[in-house]
Order: structure tokens, then C-alpha cells, then sequence
């Protein structure tokens, strides 16, 4: 309790009690009095503010009881995080640090796109982990396509990377001196691991390279661990290192806050992941609505990276495989197919549309309050990640994640791990497009032999379990790339709902 005292009296009442005194004394005290009040009235307001603070630091620091409750409503006077990302891993109390014999030092070199390399983090923390060793912070590709610089620390949070996994791997942000000089004359050993490989291949092959050379470069990492057939630790650290250890940036993350509170203040807003852009079209070959000139470029491009494989491809046969991305054009008829209001926000996350303007002015006029996160921001706001397709693709991500919906027209590592990130989350709803369904649905519609009613009511009932529901994977032993993606569906991570899993 802090007590209010009467610091003053009135100056009558001064002179009435000190007459007693006599008229010298009281001359003397009054003037006493005069020069003390205002430093004594300083010093309580300096004691009552210091006190008061200390008061509210200390509810601030009960993080986890009911401090945050009470202060929620001063939100704004200590902290800028006007809206809460659900999806932001909470601070956890750390775990003491793990002792354990080393082994040796892993170095990995991730490739692909963000959520490509994501996955391959986590499974390499996972791999590291099991293999008793201890692992170099990983490096981001910056050769691919997209030729992003960025660094893991200009991504994700590696200070949060790090101490949040101490409890079951030592993380280190470069190897120590007498390594790194081993490293630069050579003495050490590098290899891609074979894709999709049990944890025992790691254990029999890669350990005894480990304990060999001290320190082993992983150079490829996509995919290299299997999706099923892992001790049931090593899918839970996985999930750990996804969900939570995988932090991203603060200048990230605000940015972020600042998207979804605009989106937000004007209702739901769908978030649409339109995977329509060069690259995706170029790799896949897939040309549906493309005129000569742009069926050209694509096809050049292809060419021109040497480690996509395929080369010779039938655009045709390939769509109504449900391999291709669905066109802007089909997307329009989709979402107004499936009942989604015309007037709702809709969020695109992706790069530059292949097509630009023409590609999506059907999908503009069937959905007008189409908005990016460029229309959104000032410049300035972009500054910091503008030519950073991973950090672009990181913002695009937390904005995927906080959506009431998701849309991804193409199930590539984006829409895989938003959709197992979305599951973890709640099971929030993700629409899990049937392409190869959907492309021979719209082919019957546009030629006149299915009509509108008959098109929509398909569409709506195939796709009315398609929504991120729970459901286990599915497992196909001897054809590792056609099961079920792990971090598309973590199973064994995720607080199931009440309803049974189904095999489809």
C-alpha cells in the first residue's frame, strides 16, 4: 500500500501553531518550511513513481500467471504488438543444457526455397540430435533461383534457434577456430545424403564419417530424411524444431502483426497462396493459357538451369494429371464455385504473377478486394526485405498462418508446410485443392456440357472434407515421394479432435 500524506499546510495554520514558539523562532522556521516543502514534495513524487513502476514491472514479469490478463487493456503503453500472432512461438523457460559425448561436428548447406529449407532444418536438428553431435547453424541457399543473400539470422531468431534447443542438441554459430582452419585446408568431408533415408542410414553411414573426420558437410537437404518409420522422438523434435525453435525475426514478425491488423480491421480475409509465377510454370512446364512468346521464355528457362531434370515436357498431359498449378482464370471459377463470398478480403501470397495484368484481370473482376502486401505497406515498410524472396516469403508465410482461410492452388513446400502448420495451430481451415478433379470439371464447363449448378455443387461436395481435418498419413513403403509429406500432416504431434482419423 502506498500512503498519500498532507505534505502542506495553509499558512495560517502554520503561524497560529508556531507563535507558541515566539516571533523570532517562527520567522525562522517558516522560512525553514518554505524551502523544504517543494524538495519534500519532490522526493515523494520520486519515491511514489519509482514504486508504482517497480509494481508494474514486476506483474510484466509474470509472464506466464496473471500478469498478462490484468495489463491486457495497457497493451499499447508498453508494447507496439497491437495484434497477437497466434502462430508466434510463446517464450518457454529454458531447458538445462544436455550432456552428452560429442561426436563430432555436423555442417548442412540447405537448398531451395524458405519452406523447403525449413523442413530440412528440422530435419537436421533431428538428425543431429540422434547422431549425438554437434551442429553448425545451417547454411541458406543462395544459388537457386531466387538468389536470396539472406542468412539464417536475418530470417529466423538464432539466438531463440539455439538456447530453445539446448535441452537436446549443442547449436553453435560457427565452428570453433581449430575446425574452421581444418575446414579451410580441406580436412573434412562432404556429401548429399540419399533422399528420404531412415534414421538407421545416418547411424551406419554417416556416424562412422563423423567419428572419421570430426566434422561432416551435409551439402544437399531437402528430403533426406524419410517421412514415416522414425522412432516416435524424433517425429515429436521435428515438430519442436518447426513450431517453436524456428522463430522468425522481430523485424519479421511486426511486420507481420502489421499486415494482419490492417487485414483484420476490415473483417476475414482469405489468404490465397496463387502459385503462379516464372519459376513455378518454367520447372513444372506447365503453359495452360500462356501465349508463343511466354511459352518461349518458360521454356528457355528451363533450360537454363541445369539440375532441372526435366527437360522435354507435355503441358497438356501434365495438367490433367492435376500436376500443374491452377491459372488465375481457374482459380476465379474455383473460389466462386466453392461459395466464397465476392466481397471478401483476399490476401495473395505469392511473388509476380506470370502473365502480370492479363493473366489476372478474371480473377480481379470475380473477386475484387484482392489486395497484397505491397498494397498494404508503405515502401519504407519493404525496405528492409525488398529483393529477399525468403524474407518476402517469411511475412507471406505468418500471414498464411493467422488467415480464417487458406487457399493454395498448387501443394508445393509452402502449401505443404502451411498446411501442416494450420493443422498444428487447430486444424484451422485450409482448402486442399483436387486439381485433377477441378481442371476436368472446369473443361466441361467452358466447352458448355456441364452447367454452372451441376459444376458447383461437384466442386462443393468433393471438396467438403477437404479442409485440413484430421487424418493419418498416407504411408506408401517402397514409393517414398507419393506418401503423404510429414510436415504436411505431423500426426504424431498434433491435439486430435474427437472425431476418428480417416485414411484418405
Amino acid at each position: 500500500m502506498i500512503k498519500m500524506w498532507k505534505t502542506e499546510d495553509s499558512g495560517e495554520e502554520w503561524e497560529m501553531k508556531l507563535k507558541l514558539c515566539g516571533s523570532g523562532k517562527f520567522k525562522k522556521l517558516r522560512t525553514s518550511v518554505v524551502s523544504r516543502s517543494p524538495m519534500k514534495l519532490w522526493t515523494i513524487r520520486a519515491i511514489t513513481t519509482v514504486l508504482l513502476w517497480t509494481f508494474l514491472v514486476h506483474l510484466m514479469s509474470m509472464g506466464e500467471t496473471w500478469g498478462p490478463r490484468l495489463l491486457k487493456s495497457w497493451t499499447s503503453c508498453f508494447s507496439h504488438q497491437d495484434v497477437e500472432l497466434t502462430s508466434v512461438p510463446a517464450n518457454i523457460i529454458l531447458p538445462p543444457k544436455r550432456d552428452y559425448k560429442n561426436n563430432g561436428y555436423l555442417m548442412v548447406s540447405c537448398n531451395g526455397g524458405l519452406n523447403q529449407m525449413r523442413a530440412a532444418i528440422c530435419d537436421m536438428v533431428a538428425i543431429a540430435r540422434y547422431l549425438n553431435v554437434t551442429l553448425i547453424v545451417p547454411e541458406l541457399d543462395k544459388t537457386s533461383f531466387w538468389n536470396d543473400p539472406s542468412e539464417f539470422q536475418d530470417i529466423f531468431d538464432v539466438h531463440h534457434f539455439i538456447t530453445s534447443l539446448r535441452g537436446e542438441v549443442r547449436i553453435l554459430k560457427e565452428l570453433p577456430p581449430r575446425l574452421k582452419t581444418r575446414v579451410e585446408l580441406g580436412l573434412f568431408y562432404s556429401l548429399p545424403p540419399v533422399s528420404w533415408s531412415n534414421i538407421s542410414y545416418y547411424t551406419h553411414q554417416i556416424l562412422p564419417l563423423l567419428k572419421k573426420f570430426k566434422v561432416v558437410h551435409l551439402n544437399k537437404t531437402d528430403a533426406r530424411l524419410a517421412n514415416n518409420g522414425l522412432p516416435l522422438e524424433i517425429q515429436k523434435l521435428r515438430c519442436r524444431v518447426n513450431f517453436n525453435a524456428l522463430k522468425f525475426t522481430s523485424k519479421i514478425e511486426e511486420l507481420g502483426r502489421k499486415v494482419v491488423k490492417i487485414l483484420r480491421e476490415k473483417g476475414p480475409f482469405l489468404v490465397l497462396h496463387l502459385r503462379y509465377e516464372m519459376d513455378m510454370l518454367a520447372f513444372s512446364g506447365c503453359t495452360h493459357g500462356c501465349n508463343g512468346e511466354e511459352v518461349e521464355k518458360l521454356t528457355r528457362m528451363r533450360y537454363a538451369y541445369p539440375w532441372w531434370k526435366e527437360k522435354v515436357i507435355n503441358s497438356d498431359m501434365k495438367r490433367k494429371e492435376g500436376l500443374c498449378p491452377l491459372t488465375p482464370e481457374e482459380t476465379a471459377l474455383v473460389l466462386t464455385a466453392l461459395g466464397i463470398d465476392r466481397n471478401v478480403q483476399i490476401y495473395i501470397a505469392a511473388g509476380e504473377i506470370y502473365g502480370g495484368e492479363r493473366r489476372m484481370k478474371t480473377l480481379e473482376a470475380a473477386f475484387p478486394n484482392l489486395v497484397r502486401k505491397e498494397d498494404l505497406l508503405e515502401p519504407s515498410d519493404l525496405n528492409f526485405i525488398q529483393n529477399h524472396s525468403s524474407q518476402m516469403a517469411a511475412l507471406d508465410y505468418l500471414v498464411s498462418l493467422e488467415s480464417d482461410r487458406f487457399v493454395p492452388t498448387y501443394d508445393g513446400n509452402m502449401a505443404k508446410v502451411v498446411e501442416g502448420h494450420r493443422r498444428f495451430l487447430g486444424f484451422k481451415k485450409t482448402s486442399l485443392l483436387d486439381r485433377k478433379l477441378l481442371v476436368g470439371l472446369i473443361d466441361q464447363y467452358n466447352k458448355g456440357s456441364l452447367s454452372w449448378d451441376e459444376f458447383s455443387s461437384t466442386v462443393k461436395a468433393t471438396h467438403a472434407d477437404r479442409i485440413g481435418s484430421p487424418k493419418r498419413r498416407v504411408v506408401i513403403p517402397d514409393k517414398p515421394k507419393d506418401e503423404d509429406y510429414f510436415y504436411a500432416n505431423p500426426q504424431e504431434c498434433l491435439q486430435l479432435l474427437d472425431e476418428p482419423l480417416r485414411s484418405t
